[in-house]
């Protein structure tokens, strides 16, 4: 797999230029990040987050982990972290652990970090363990355009 065919068209149909970093397979996003040699604050991490009405995708640097207690705070919901089978359900074209932060591509709401509001290159998977997407800065917020901004992450 390269990148999946649900992100393929909707970040085709959005009319953004992106490229493919191949890597070997990686199981944390830390591992990714060296493995591709991108900095670990591009490279954009996808957590799938449940509540009491359906899911959120949460999107942090792959530097950061997810403050629950400020996103439950920003969302006003009770949240919890989604099983692998829940997210196998969701993203189905894709490996589990390798969703993209693209929720807009399989009918997700998002949250995006405002970690990346200024940042110029963005990395993210692309459905498997072997394959980044690339994209600029701004072409990263034209696919993110939907998701909701706040913060609630924090660099252990």
């Amino acid at each position: 797999m390269t990148i999946a065919k649900k992100l393929q068209d909707y970040v085709e149909s959005q009319g953004v230029s992106y490229d493919t970093v191949s890597h070997h397979r990686t199981a944390t996003t830390s591992q990714t990040a060296q493995a591709a040699h991108v900095p670990g604050s591009k490279l954009a991490k996808s957590v799938v987050i449940h509540h009491e009405t359906g899911y959120v995708l949460a999107v942090v640097p792959s530097t950061h982990r997810i403050d629950l207690s400020s996103l439950q705070t920003t969302l006003d919901k009770r949240l919890g972290l989604a099983s692998e089978d829940e997210v196998a359900l969701l993203f189905t074209d894709c490996d589990v652990g390798a969703a993209p932060p693209v929720g807009a591509a399989y009918g997700i709401p998002a949250i995006l970090d405002e970690s990346f509001k200024d940042a110029n290159d963005v990395y993210f998977e692309g459905g498997d363990h072997r394959t980044l997407v690339h994209v600029s800065g701004r072409d990263f917020h034209q696919l993110m355009k939907d998701a909701r901004v706040g913060h609630f992450s924090y660099r252990p």
